[in-house]
């Protein structure tokens, strides 16, 4: 045996030439020994997250912007609710209307049993009447042939002009008149401007006991001429009676007084204002 081979038997253990086997040293861990770190877990996925909103703050030029636009607003509103009328208009059209209306399904106003649709209007002619009056026939969904009956002691000239024109381009006829609940005809008045409505009928009926009435029109806004004011009011509703088929002979009717005049039966129909008289209502 070799002395490599008696000093190792493959045990661990070392035999020593001069004495018995020796076992080697153990080797303890040092307390001052660094251990190894522990791998770091996986950084989390990022997120793509939106930034919190922003918070808005108030600048002096903002409040400055702010101010001079509600300024601008509020002067646009004073000059126009300042115009003569203005505020009539805005009161009608947003809060309440001077004018009522009713649909009756089927009236038969010339007594023949022929039935047809109607709107019956009636009540002052406001600031915004011919306004509202459109909106009525859009829904009450009249056609060429049906009837608007006339209930009022006048009111506005150009917005009665308007409802006349609206009429007449819709092929309506009107008479002066309501209707009760049976649908039944019965006789009312229709004076000043609204004789201006009545005239835009394509046929004018003359309802037995209804009224009539006319006078001089006159303007109650300042004017710095109020005899040329005068003229110009004349010569509009002049035109405005050629073109509906009345004799002008209704100007000088109106001319005559600044009251009422209740025009006769007989004075309607030569005036050509009246175009069919109905004997009963």
């Amino acid at each position: 045996m070799s002395v490599d081979d008696r000093q190792d038997d493959g045990t661990g253990h070392r035999s020593s030439p001069t004495g018995p086997r020796v076992a080697p040293p153990r080797q303890t861990p040092s307390p001052f020994a660094v251990l190894p770190k522990a791998p770091s877990p996986p950084p989390p996925p990022q997120r793509n997250v939106a930034p919190p909103p922003r918070a808005f703050r108030f600048s002096l030029w903002s409040v400055i912007i702010f101010v001079l636009l509600l300024s601008s607003v509020a002067i646009q509103a004073y000059r126009d609710l300042s115009r003569p009328g203005a505020w009539d208009f805005w009161r009608e059209t947003y809060i309440a209307a001077s004018m009522n209306s009713a649909v009756i399904p089927d009236v038969d106003i010339d007594g023949t049993g022929r039935g047809r649709r109607a709107l019956a209007i009636s009540g002052k002619i406001g600031s915004a009447s011919a306004s509202w009056f459109r909106d009525r026939l859009s829904e009450a969904r009249l056609a060429a042939g049906d009837a608007v009956l006339l209930s009022s002691q006048g009111g506005a000239l150009n917005q009665a002009a308007i409802m006349g024109e609206v009429i007449r381009s819709h092929g309506l006829v009107t008479a002066v008149a309501t209707a009760d609940a049976s649908a039944k005809l019965r006789p009312t008045a229709c004076a000043s401007a609204c004789v201006l409505v009545f005239a835009g009928g394509q046929t004018r009926y003359g309802i037995a006991g209804s009224r009539l009435g006319v006078h001089r029109f006159t303007t109650s806004a300042p004017v710095s001429d109020p005899l040329a004011e005068a003229q110009r009011i004349q010569g509009m509703v002049l035109g405005y009676m050629t073109k509906m088929g009345v004799s002008s002979g209704i100007v000088e009717a109106m001319s005559q007084t600044s009251d009422i005049r209740w025009l006769s039966p007989k004075e309607a129909l030569a005036l050509n204002l009246i175009t069919k008289p109905v004997d009963r209502p």
